[in-house]
């Protein structure tokens, strides 16, 4: 199934990140080279995605600028320079200014390095895991020893038919949210204007038994402070040598 929009979560304040987040966005901080934020917009413009809706607001100049300048895709900017939405508000609001129909959600500053070549992408695979009919969100998620700079919180059960819920230890398979989700705008339709969570909308759809989960391939990677950027650096550079 092929999912022409996006839209990537990137207004954070990044406070565990000072002081380098200081005077720099969380999603322009560097791993081995590259801004964390650039992660994510290549997956999706390997996964064939056209377009991509980014919500900035702190140091919302720098960002703007930066997705001004990234090739590939065509990025819209939701603006909450007025104020923060957190991650279920902002995600209604930009969502309105994409066409109907599905879309990935991505965080900014989690991505995932060590995909078999010659594949379909996690991405990819995760539309296709996609079913509309018995599904309000398909979640990427990964197995906590796949995992570098997690705190090791264990998010989710996964059961054998893919189906997710609140952590149970004993039950399924623990696994952690991977910060990406497939969805169809119009869940969203209903959701209220100001800022709200979007855990809200993943208990909904527990509780309808309409939140589902696959594990992806690879080796997911997250930076929350300055001294896990090493670690992170690490597991890029192992990963590419491996390629």
């Amino acid at each position: 199934m092929q999912i022409d929009n996006a839209m990537v979560l990137a207004a954070g304040l990044g406070t565990r990140m000072r002081p380098i987040t200081d005077t720099i966005p969380k999603p322009l901080v560097k791993i081995a080279g590259k801004p964390l934020i650039d992660y994510a917009l290549d997956m999706l413009k390997q996964a064939g995605c056209r377009r991509a809706v980014v919500n900035v607001h702190y140091l919302a100049a720098q960002m703007i600028d930066h997705l001004g300048r990234y090739p590939g895709l065509e990025i819209l900017i939701s603006d909450e320079t007025d104020g923060l939405l957190n991650s279920g508000g902002g995600l209604a609001r930009g969502l309105k200014l994409l066409p109907s129909g599905l879309v990935f959600v991505m965080n900014a500053d989690l991505f995932w390095i060590g995909e078999p070549v010659g594949q379909s992408s996690n991405l990819q695979k995760l539309a296709g895991f996609f079913d509309p009919d018995t599904m309000d969100m398909a979640m990427l998620c990964v197995r906590i020893g796949d995992t570098t700079g997690h705190d090791g919180k264990i998010d989710f059960s996964l059961f054998e038919d893919g189906r997710l819920v609140r952590y149970r230890p004993g039950e399924g398979e623990g696994v952690v949210y991977a910060g990406a989700i497939v969805l169809d705008a119009s869940l969203f339709a209903d959701a209220p204007g100001g800022p709200f969570n979007l855990n809200i909308y993943f208990d909904k759809a527990i509780a309808a038994g309409r939140l589902y989960g696959m594990v992806l391939d690879g080796h997911w990677v997250t930076a929350g402070t300055p001294e896990a950027i090493g670690a992170a650096e690490a597991a890029v550079e192992r990963y590419s040598e491996k390629v």
